[in-house]
């Protein structure tokens, strides 16, 4: 029994650093460049997720504003969530939020593990179709829906849930940290 748990703990590990090295460089680096370039358009950042992917948009743009000062919204408020669901459905509330506050000098990114959430892929089309800039970040296939729509978009070949959204948060906290120019800082930058 416990040698079956460090081997558990040893691949998971390995799972993971194998994913980090498989990190596209050129990708995070040009998602890096437009936030720079939305700031510098006095554009904002939104970011977009459902359950964990929500959690890491929030983390992320609070750091995105607090520390790499870009203007940065993460749209998981639950009383907007419900509103909107409630309103227009579940489906659609994204697109909806979108319709009202994203405007052309803005960046959406949109944070999905699977790639198929109906509520993200109605946001990216809607993105799409008015030439909203958005990022994708997703795992599991590589085929899925939010990638056939993306541009521009950060795969996690990976199909563990964790292991995806582990990945998620380090690339976004990278390009926070390369906004910056350094990963190691306090809280009064």
């Amino acid at each position: 029994m416990k040698n079956n748990y460090f081997k558990f703990i040893d691949n998971y590990k390995n799972d993971l650093l194998k994913l980090i090295k498989e990190t596209n460089i050129k990708k995070t680096n040009e998602l890096k460049r437009k936030l720079v370039t939305t700031n510098k358009r006095n554009g904002k950042v939104y970011i977009f997720g459902n359950g964990g992917s929500a959690s890491t948009a929030n983390h992320i743009s609070t750091d995105l504003t607090k520390n790499a000062k870009i203007k940065s919204i993460s749209v998981s408020n639950d009383n907007l969530i419900s509103c909107f669901s409630n309103d227009y459905s579940f489906e659609t509330w994204m697109q909806k939020y979108a319709e009202n506050f994203v405007e052309k000098k803005d960046t959406v990114i949109l944070i999905s593990t699977s790639g198929n959430s109906k509520n993200i892929l109605n946001l990216a089309k809607y993105c799409k179709k008015k030439n909203i800039n958005f990022y994708s970040l997703t795992g599991f296939k590589k085929n899925n829906k939010l990638n056939l729509i993306s541009k521009n978009k950060i795969w996690v070949n990976s199909k563990s849930y964790n292991q995806i959204e582990i990945m998620h948060f380090v690339i976004l906290a990278m390009v926070v940290d390369l906004i910056i120019g350094r990963k190691s800082y306090g809280p009064n930058l």
